[in-house]
């Protein structure tokens, strides 16, 4: 194999190694939430250190590789993917330890009701698997998952936009329950964040493997 290819498959082994902290950071948010759990939610912040470790370590090596190879083509659009794809990934890492910051507050389990009606616990599903198919996607070059998983997105958009009048619904009836609210809101906002970000890296996958640019292509504002 030549020095440039394996020099490629390090940097994509390094990347997947910080995909799987980083879903393992959403994961145990998810779990924080349903089970109620402080504790679970502090795990997140310590997950961060080792991901802030990696997104330095993966940036210090795409330098070292333009300073080496000098990529063209299809190599240089890898490297590319994988420096923008680590910066969403870091920034997913964020929103996670944003999703355990709000959780931490929270004085026992969510209203099941609150829950229910705005979906947050299917939003929250919604966007686990989206980050885990989009890791596929990325592993087995599959630019039509890609694709898939930007019209995706849209599910968690119309959940977020609803979520502010549900919320605000609930509350009139039920007004000793605001920090709830506030924290749930808090919250959908933050897995919104991850289905862009999510997209974000789709748009890099068919970038790369296509050389075909969508950012703000196609991203009209949906309608109700």
């Amino acid at each position: 194999m030549p020095p440039i290819d394996i020099e490629l498959e390090k940097l994509k082994i390094k990347l997947t190694e910080m995909w799987d902290l980083v879903g393992l950071q959403l994961q145990t948010g998810y779990e924080a939430m349903v089970a109620a759990d402080p504790e679970l939610a502090g795990e997140i912040k310590k997950l961060g250190k080792k991901v802030n470790h990696y997104d330095l370590k993966i940036d210090r090596m795409c330098e070292n590789f333009f300073a080496l190879f000098t990529p063209v083509a299809v190599d240089l659009r890898t490297v590319l993917a994988i420096l923008k794809i680590n910066a969403n990934l870091e920034r997913i890492g964020d929103t996670a330890e944003g999703i355990a910051f709000f959780l931490k507050k929270q004085d026992g389990p969510l209203d099941p009701a609150l829950l229910e009606k705005t979906q947050a616990i299917f939003m929250y599903e919604e966007a686990l698997k989206m980050f885990n198919d989009c890791q596929r996607a990325f592993a087995d070059n599959d630019t039509a998952l890609a694709r898939e998983l930007i019209r995706r997105d849209k599910v968690l958009n119309r959940i977020f936009r609803k979520s502010d009048n549900i919320v605000l619904s609930f509350l009139e009836d039920a007004p000793e329950k605001t920090k709830q609210g506030f924290i749930l809101l808090s919250i959908i906002r933050k897995l919104e964040r991850v289905g862009d970000q999510v997209s974000n890296i789709s748009e890099e996958i068919i970038f790369y493997r296509e050389a075909k640019v969508l950012k703000h292509k196609g991203k009209k504002k949906e309608k109700e």
